[in-house]
């Protein structure tokens, strides 16, 4: 299957991302390879979209990040969620939940 070229909305991506790291602490890339490879190669996050969106939400205080080794021993910013995070995934997870099946009750008329 061709791969989607998406312009995802900022707030898209950011639950893409807190999805992502609801199981515990990733790296950009990890991030990025878990959403890529759970969407079955559809959506592509660049990487300029992704530290956007990861500085942004540590900003907000949604996430929090320390430097470790990555899976190759070089030097990785891994970020987790913070309680304000989560309760962000559960809100923003609820509403989108609730857009998409807006969209799709019209996408499915005949």
């Amino acid at each position: 299957m061709a791969t989607i070229d998406l312009d995802l909305l900022q707030g898209t991506l950011d639950l893409l991302v807190l999805k992502a790291l609801q199981w515990g602490p990733r790296h950009g890339y990890a991030t990025a390879s878990w959403i890529r490879e759970t969407t079955d190669q559809r959506l592509q996050i660049e990487e300029g979209a992704l530290y956007t969106s990861l500085h942004r939400m540590e900003k907000r205080g949604w996430l929090e990040a320390e430097w470790g080794l990555s899976e190759n021993n070089r030097k990785a910013k891994y970020y987790q969620l913070t309680t304000a995070g989560r309760k962000q995934l559960r809100s923003k997870t609820a509403v989108w939940t609730e857009y998409a099946s807006a969209v799709f009750k019209v996408l499915e008329t005949v």
